[in-house]
């Protein structure tokens, strides 16, 4: 039977620098941010939503009800940042914004529903603002284009009503039978560094740790344990949405991963995902035929020859239909994880066989059976592993760590035979320094020994 009501929540950031006509230079900063929204859209396509409901802080915010968008359709730019040609419109759900205000009134919550035309009187559309246009920049292009959009803002409500707002955003779509993506824009702390938007406040690092590891762990009790203090030193406008989707998710469990987390700048950017129990995307599994969820060639054929492998023994041959740009040779890495922790990866720098796919098929496999760190993948947990294939682009030499940027390029450190690989992007490294010295202690090159440098470039598939 088709899950209905609200079958997905996601937080995700919302700074107009992920846009690359805005964010320009400065995008390669929040690289992280970045793929981390690339999966978080991904995962929304994967849930096969009838409509995506986004919780905006920059939307019209009152003091004791929630605002919640009228006009049909909704649309927007980012003429405000400069770049008014990047222009965006969605269809309104005017149903389920009745719907929602309806459950909302049974438990307690007022909704304003702001539209253009009221009493007789036309008013200039209210625009979509950055809060719900960043997340649908990355959303609306893995959905079909007629999915409409509902949006509304939040509220100085106390999060207990916050929590049954939720509640009833979930109850609403239930009685229409929509399945509905609820998307939880917001950036956490503003005051992460001296050179913060709202200046610095050591409180800032603590509210963001202790919310992005509540939310790791699926811990609504310590969401709600922070306290307003904390939550006004931190300068964050993320925490309501958060509550809000909680409470869309209440009294059905719930799975959470952090896809990611940085604060460049001085604001603190996350990408969750929130998936229920019932209707878990983790894996998003493309192999139902005519899904919208499409994982790329390479992890499907990584994915292909670890199950086939850890229940058989056997390994597969590579398909017939490789599609061209899969048809060469090259150095490829396999990374298995299982709730975003790491659950084997092997690689070569260089190719070591006959074809890129018979070099993603056995370093899948080695991934899986071979790494050292880990014991052996088993049958139960095949399905919920998932798989990113690193294909390696030609190294090139290097003189200094200034040509180096952990955020892009991999390093590969050698002396004499002894040589060690580190990828570019990898959570937790974040100097070339830190990259170089890591790189020698998996060679066993000592810290004073002389090394060549040299850095290359990833296609990474998920």
């Amino acid at each position: 039977m088709k899950q209905t009501g609200v079958v997905l929540c996601v937080l995700a950031p919302h700074p107009p620098l992920l846009i690359p006509e805005i964010g320009k230079d400065d995008i390669r900063a929040v690289k992280a941010t970045q793929k981390g929204m690339e999966e978080l859209a991904r995962r929304v396509g994967c849930a096969e939503p009838d409509v995506v409901i986004v919780i905006s802080p920059h939307a019209a915010f009152f003091l004791g009800s929630i605002a919640i968008l009228a006009d049909d359709p909704l649309s927007g730019d980012f003429s405000a940042f400069g770049v008014p040609e990047a222009k965006y419109s969605f269809r309104n759900d005017l149903e389920l914004v009745s719907s929602i205000a309806d459950e909302a009134g049974k438990v307690g919550v007022t909704v304003d529903i702001l539209e253009s035309r009221r009493g007789g009187m036309l008013r200039r559309p209210r625009r979509l603002d950055h809060g719900v246009l960043v997340p649908m920049h990355f959303i609306s292009e893995e959905l079909d284009p007629d999915v409409p959009l509902v949006v509304m803002g939040t509220a100085l409500l106390s999060r207990k009503m916050l929590y049954r707002f939720g509640q009833a955003i979930h109850k609403a779509a239930e009685r229409l039978g929509r399945r509905a993506v609820l998307v939880a824009s917001g950036d956490l702390s503003h005051r992460l560094t001296e050179g913060a938007p709202a200046g610095y406040r050591p409180e800032g690092k603590e509210f963001d740790e202790r919310l992005i590891q509540y939310l790791q762990d699926a811990d609504v009790k310590g969401v709600f344990s922070i306290d307003d203090s904390l939550l006004e030193a931190a300068g964050e406008c993320g925490y309501r949405p958060v509550v809000t989707a909680l409470g869309a998710l209440s009294g059905r469990g719930f799975k959470s991963e952090v896809l990611s987390y940085e604060g460049p700048f001085g604001v603190g950017y996350g990408c969750v995902v929130f998936s229920p129990e019932a209707g878990s995307t983790e894996n998003c599994d493309s192999r139902a035929q005519g899904g919208r969820c499409v994982e790329s060639f390479p992890v499907r054929l990584a994915r292909a020859a670890v199950e086939t492998y850890v229940k058989s023994r056997k390994k597969i041959s590579p398909p017939e239909d490789i599609p061209e740009e899969f048809q060469g040779r090259a150095g490829v890495f396999c990374t298995l994880t299982i709730g975003g922790a790491l659950r084997g990866c092997i690689g070569t720098i260089e190719p070591t066989t006959g074809s890129l796919a018979r070099e993603i098929i056995e370093n899948a496999i080695a991934a899986a059976t071979q790494d050292p760190r880990f014991q052996p993948v088993r049958e139960e947990e095949l399905a919920r592993l998932s798989y990113s294939v690193d294909i390696l682009m030609p190294s090139e030499p290097v003189s200094s760590l200034d040509e180096l940027d952990p955020k892009v390029y991999g390093v590969i450190v050698s002396k004499g035979r002894r040589r060690g690989l580190l990828l570019p992007d990898l959570e937790g490294i974040e100097s070339p320094a830190e990259q170089v010295e890591i790189a020698r202690r998996k060679a066993g090159i000592g810290p004073d020994e002389d090394i060549q440098l040299e850095r290359f470039e990833v296609k990474r598939h998920t």
